[in-house]
């Protein structure tokens, strides 16, 4: 049994010598402190500090060791996230224990290659949106000019129709002019005929005709009988 043992400990060595010899990428890499073990559900919860912390997810796959020794190395898995804590799942938690220290308090070195990956698609994701958001930024401004340019274009119009309607104004009081002229006239010329007409009816009853000189006259109340003179 302790041959075994000793077997398994190789392998996982030289596999975490396998894993070290493999450069790593300060995307992936965090650290944490211990804040919590339970050696019977073999999880630990981990304190970490860090705003990438949303890029790690239930699932993902994470390595640790002591910052002091960084060649041998502990697997895990996250269980849950929260803001500030991790709990992972530590299925050679015996191991860890005993190998690598680990005991509530102890800070670690933590890497994550799906942290990594994630953070990739997060930088790509936030490249789109930068583009979108300069385009966006382009168009805002674009508008905003059009904004701007509103009280200027209002201005134009005003002074354009007041201009329309100075001179709509004059043809307007020109037109009433004219129609003021045209009715004194009318009036002149109206009181002009009515006084030839009086004129004409004054020689008209000056030299009114009858038809004949005699006058008739009723000498009885008969009304038959009447006479000239």
């Amino acid at each position: 049994m302790r041959m075994i043992s000793k077997f398994i400990i190789a392998i996982s060595c030289l596999q975490s010598f396998a894993a070290f010899a493999v450069p790593l990428s300060e995307e992936g890499l965090f650290s944490g402190r211990v804040s919590r073990i339970n050696r019977e559900i073999k999880t630990a919860r981990i304190k970490v500090d860090f705003d990438n912390i949303k890029y790690l997810n239930a699932k993902d796959k994470l390595e640790f060791w002591d910052e002091r020794n960084d060649k041998l190395r502990c697997k895990s898995f996250i269980v849950a996230r929260t803001a500030e804590y991790l709990l992972l799942k530590v299925p050679d938690l015996d191991y860890c224990v005993k190998n690598l220290n680990l005991t509530t308090g102890a800070y670690f070195q933590f890497y994550s290659e799906d942290l990594k990956n994630n953070i990739l698609m997060g930088k790509e994701v936030v490249s789109i949106l930068l583009k979108k958001r300069m385009a966006i930024n382009g168009q805002m401004e674009l508008r905003n000019k059009e904004i701007g340019a509103h009280t200027d274009k209002v201005g134009a119009i005003n002074a354009r129709f007041t201009l329309l309607r100075t001179k709509l104004e004059e043809e307007w009081q020109k037109e009433l002019h004219a129609l003021d002229e045209d009715r004194s006239f009318s009036l002149r010329s109206y009181k002009d005929l009515e006084r030839r007409r009086d004129e004409i009816d004054q020689k008209l009853e000056l030299y009114k005709l009858k038809d004949e000189n005699l006058t008739l006259d009723r000498w009885s109340l008969d009304p038959k009988f009447y006479y000239k003179k």
